[in-house]
């Protein structure tokens, strides 16, 4: 919920499919019940909050995978080209398990579950 809904137009400009939260489950939804919906339907979490990587630490889990977006301007036209390498670039990680965090100056892929 965190991140625009413009993102699903700009995913789809890419030919990769997606959803917003807000299309499928309830805005006020806890974190985990988010967390079960994406690792269910064999999915990446795109997300701006620093929590869903905190409870995937603190589980041990082995997924879903996350990319979680570290920067003050989330506009999908700054970031789409990014986003797009690094789902190329880690596919593998990304369907074994990962959390990759992304910022101005990187890409940084952890493997699940985190130890």
């Amino acid at each position: 919920m965190n991140l625009s809904p413009e993102w699903i137009a700009a995913f789809r400009s890419i030919s990769v499919a997606a959803v917003h939260w807000s299309t499928i489950g309830a805005p006020a939804a806890d974190d985990s019940e988010i967390l079960r919906y994406t690792r269910d339907a064999g999915a990446v979490l795109l997300t701006h909050d620093l929590d869903f990587p905190r409870l995937l630490a603190l589980a041990r889990s082995d997924g879903p995978s996350v990319i979680l977006l570290r920067a003050q301007n989330i506009d999908p036209a700054q970031w789409l080209d990014t986003i797009a390498d690094v789902l190329r670039d880690h596919a593998g990680a990304l369907s074994a398990g990962a959390i990759i965090s992304i910022d101005e100056m990187r890409a940084r892929v952890r493997i699940l579950p985190l130890h």
